[in-house]
């Protein structure tokens, strides 16, 4: 399956987790880390993982880990230190918040991957997820720029690229929820 497409994966684990008041990836559920829920998700997809922090405590996973070339600019940032270090033009780029992500949602995604389209983003319940998506490598450049501008907002970086949103169904869509809060926690157990 991925010897067709060489896909970069790029999780963002950088946030600063104020709602749940704890690193989000490193939570535990069903006896393993949201992060060890994603790279298990997306391995099967990518030829490299890396992670996107500036915590020394993700190394533990033993996958190339950079920190945010640009400090304190959010997910955007995240998204264009991923694109700098990959080595792909294909970037499946994944927040680590989401530990229920699965193959469907993936496949769905992939199977978007053409010659046009610079961002594939799912949309579910009227939301655009740029933060479950595939990035083209010379999204990096067109990301860099809008960070110059202090430009922080990922979707609003995401106009200035051709973009292709894919809906998914009610079925899938409890795949793409981000757990943000100790609710959300509470909720997902």
């Amino acid at each position: 399956m991925k010897a067709e497409k060489q896909i970069t994966g790029i999780i963002l684990a950088g946030g600063k987790s104020t709602r749940m008041g704890t690193d989000k990836g490193l939570i535990s559920y069903k006896n393993k880390t949201f992060i060890e829920h994603i790279i298990t998700a997306i391995q099967p997809f990518v030829d490299e993982i890396i992670i996107i922090s500036n915590l020394n405590s993700y190394d533990k996973f033993e996958l190339k880990r950079y920190d945010d070339l640009i400090k304190n600019a959010g997910p955007l940032a995240g998204i264009y230190t991923g694109l700098y270090y990959s080595n792909t033009e294909n970037n499946l780029v994944v927040s680590c918040d989401v530990p229920l992500i699965n193959k469907k949602i993936l496949q769905k995604l992939i199977a978007q991957i053409n010659n046009t389209s610079e961002v594939i983003q799912l949309k579910s319940n009227g939301k655009n997820m740029p933060l479950i998506a595939i990035y083209k490598k010379k999204c990096e450049a067109i990301f860099l720029e809008e960070l110059k501008q202090e430009q922080r907002k990922v979707q609003k970086a995401i106009k200035k690229c051709k973009v292709n949103t894919v809906l998914i169904d009610t079925v899938l869509e409890k795949y793409t929820t981000n757990i943000n809060t100790k609710e959300d926690l509470e909720s997902l157990e």
